[in-house]
């Protein structure tokens, strides 16, 4: 008996120690596992080439090529003994694109940023065949090759320019760029870029015969300046930002012949203040599709316009009584209306059915059939066949907690559902929409990556994150889970829950709800659980939860787009819901419980705290909104309306109207450099407060740019500011 006991003690305890995760040492230790856990995404910067037949990726120094008709897999550039041309400096690259007939390389190197995602950047190109590499542009915010690789475009200093290979000349398109705070033409002012997610104001026409850009006149809109107060006589930057009700810029769409230099100005039949969002070459090489928007962004109209004579019709016009989206930057839907090849039919993404749908029309702008239908929305079109009549789109048809890719013809037949695994799909597509690369994760699989035939047949495994997996079984990992909870007004919401380590039902545990919360956003997938910091606090006795609030999107547009006019009515009453949910949970202490998110997440974090007091004991509000009276206007006036039609309902979305009923604890984080959410947004709140005689924590870091973090020092003490503030309210 002696024997058998220490043996099955030994036993015991080697199983123990066999079985036994690791968990973090340090907060640093945390934060970099989450790089751990997010995995290999597959292939790097993937791009389809030769009609969409062979994709290109990155690999270490090189570019490959993988043909997927034979899964072989080739080596097109290797920047190894690659000099830059007329030096002996290596060649080194950011980012590049290929011609349209796969014969050349456009690489852009040395970029210095502006703002945002702006910046002047080195373009080379490199022949595929010959090897050899030229220097096409300098100092350019953007160049592309044109289609049929003769010339290379580019924007600099405002004006266009080409480059013609054939004679090793350049020649302007445009001469009347002024400044950035005047005219210029070829790149966005800073609202445009931001605010409708693009960054190149120009295109060539598919049959390189034109370019169509955009120009600015900034003149009339207000300069924001800002300046970290660093060093003796610290420099302000300036840029050209409009606020709600501010002068916004004069915009045109003009078309040059590049042979001949001629220019013509597209004018459509709006006047006063409007939009130019985008516009799309179609199938007709002479007819340029332009898209305008009203001030109030909640009418649409979309032009056909003949770019020799000017001559333009309407071809479709969509009003609706909120806001009408042409992207959405949040499901990386860059489109919502589609110009297919070899046909006379286009596509608009709609929500006027009360879900987003994709509809026909002809180019003589009648309405042939909607494609989808149901009570479910449609999120991105990943890829359109005209030779199949077939259009290819990813949709939360399975469940708003899902992206699944589906097939269905032109007349809305032969609906066929083409991702099988359950959870978060992300799909690039080819450009003949004969394969694709399917990226996707769950609650309980980390990111996997397959390319797929356009039947949905998996051809090849390209990453399965077998590190991600191994590294779960040894260490310490809580995955999310998902659950559901109804509110007072009988609406349901979605939420994600990781719990503590060791978690132990029996025992209380407090409350970190990590929440954004903005209107077309969507923060709770079934995906991979993938922040370190998250894992932290679970491994220091929290719970940490989001939800999908109302205003986010993939839930209809009623969910959606009951926020209008309202911004953060609905947004906090559903975060204090979840707090009022979790409180009737056994585990959970609801006496401590905390808020905390960053830009919009950081709005809704003080809103809630302000207008329901006492739901959250602290709230951590990084780079907040405190008065949308002082965010951009395109962004601003498309969710709240223009100042002019609904100065209440700004009055009432502002922090500064509730300052008074502050009773938690609240830390406030900004930086000095912030272009996007401005300092002033924190400095007035401040002072509210204080006129209030309400005091909170505050912590600038005067560097940062929007979210605050810089470097990995500033972005490690931002971490431990937050965790720190939840250790002290939330377990004393």
């Amino acid at each position: 008996m002696i024997k058998k006991l220490v043996l099955s003690t030994i036993v015991s305890f080697y199983l123990l120690t066999l079985n036994a995760q690791q968990e973090y040492k340090s907060l640093p230790e945390a934060l970099q596992a989450g790089f751990l856990l997010r995995g290999q995404s597959g292939p790097a910067s993937v791009n389809w080439i030769d009609n969409g037949n062979r994709y290109s990726f990155i690999a270490g120094s090189e570019i490959h090529i993988m043909d997927p008709k034979t899964l072989t897999e080739s080596t097109v550039f290797d920047n190894k003994d690659l000099h830059l041309p007329g030096s002996t400096a290596p060649f080194s690259y950011e980012s590049f694109q290929w011609s349209k007939d796969s014969k050349h390389l456009v690489f852009r190197t040395n970029f210095r940023h502006i703002y945002r995602n702006s910046g002047v950047s080195d373009y080379y190109i490199y022949d595929v065949a010959s090897r050899q590499l030229k220097q096409a542009a300098k100092d350019a915010r953007s160049a592309e090759l044109s289609p049929d690789g003769g010339r290379v475009g580019m924007e600099r200093n405002g004006n266009l320019y080409v480059y013609d290979f054939a004679t090793a000349t350049e020649k302007a398109l445009t001469t009347d760029s002024t400044s950035e705070a005047g005219i210029f033409n070829g790149h966005y002012d800073w609202v445009y870029e931001e605010e409708f997610g693009q960054g190149q104001a120009w295109n060539w026409s598919k049959d390189s015969r034109y370019i169509a850009f955009w120009q600015f006149d900034e003149s009339k809109v207000p300069v924001f300046q800002m300046t970290n107060f660093e060093g003796f006589h610290p420099p302000q930057e300036k840029i050209s930002i409009p606020l709600p009700g501010d002068a916004n810029p004069t915009v045109r769409i003009g078309v040059v012949d590049v042979a001949s230099g001629k220019k013509v100005w597209l004018t459509p039949d709006e006047t006063g203040d409007f939009y130019i969002p985008r516009i799309y070459w179609t199938s007709d090489p002479d007819v340029l599709a332009l898209m305008t928007l009203n001030r109030s962004q909640n009418h649409m109209k979309l032009y056909f316009f003949n770019v020799r004579t000017g001559e333009h019709r309407v071809v479709l016009e969509e009003k609706n009584n909120t806001w009408v989206s042409i992207f959405d930057f949040y499901t990386d839907v860059n489109d919502m209306v589609y110009f297919p090849e070899k046909t006379k039919d286009f596509f608009w993404v709609s929500d006027r059915s009360g879900y987003y749908h994709i509809y026909r029309y002809g180019y003589d702008g009648k309405l042939i059939d909607a494609v989808t239908k149901g009570n479910w929305d449609l999120i991105k079109v990943t890829g359109i066949n005209p030779d199949t009549k077939t259009i290819y789109y990813l949709s939360a048809e399975a469940s708003p907690l899902e992206q699944q890719l589906y097939s269905i013809r032109y007349d809305g037949t032969g609906k066929k559902k083409l991702t099988e695994a359950a959870g978060h799909h992300t799909i690039n597509m080819s450009t003949n929409t004969s394969w694709y690369l399917d990226e996707y994760s769950n609650t309980t699989t980390p990111t996997q990556v397959a390319l797929c035939n356009n039947q949905g047949k998996a051809l090849r495994k390209l990453e399965d994150n077998h590190g991600v997996s191994e590294f779960i079984k040894t260490h310490a990992y809580s995955p999310q889970r998902l659950f559901q909870f109804k509110t007072s007004d009988g609406v349901t919401l979605d939420g994600s829950m990781i719990r503590p380590f060791h978690f132990d039902s029996t025992k209380r545990y407090p409350v970190y709800l990590n929440v954004y919360g903005g209107p077309e956003s969507h923060d709770v997938f079934n995906s991979f659980a993938t922040s370190g910091f998250h894992q932290w606090l679970a491994q220091n006795g929290y719970i940490v939860v989001d939800i999908n609030n109302r205003g986010n999107a993939d839930y209809g547009s009623a969910f959606m787009k009951i926020v209008y006019k309202q911004l953060g009515k609905w947004e906090s009453n559903d975060f204090a819901e979840a707090a009022r949910y979790l409180s009737t949970l056994p585990y959970v202490d609801p006496g401590n419980m905390a808020i905390g998110g960053t830009s919009y997440g950081g709005f809704s974090t003080t809103y809630t705290l302000l207008t329901h007091p006492g739901v959250f004991k602290a709230g951590i509000a990084n780079s907040p909104v405190t008065d949308w009276r002082l965010y951009d206007d395109i962004y601003t006036e498309r969710y709240m309306g223009t100042l002019g039609d609904n100065a209440e309902g700004y009055k009432n979305s502002s922090d500064m109207t509730h300052v008074g009923k502050l009773q938690d604890h609240l830390l406030i984080i900004h930086s000095m450099l912030d272009d996007n959410v401005h300092p002033a947004q924190t400095m007035e709140l401040l002072t509210a407060l204080t006129n209030a005689g309400k005091d909170v924590d505050l912590r600038i870091y005067p560097p940062g740019a929007h979210g605050a973090a810089y470097n990995w020092p500033s972005y490690l003490l931002i971490s431990k500011v937050t965790f720190e503030y939840l250790e002290r309210y939330l377990k004393h």
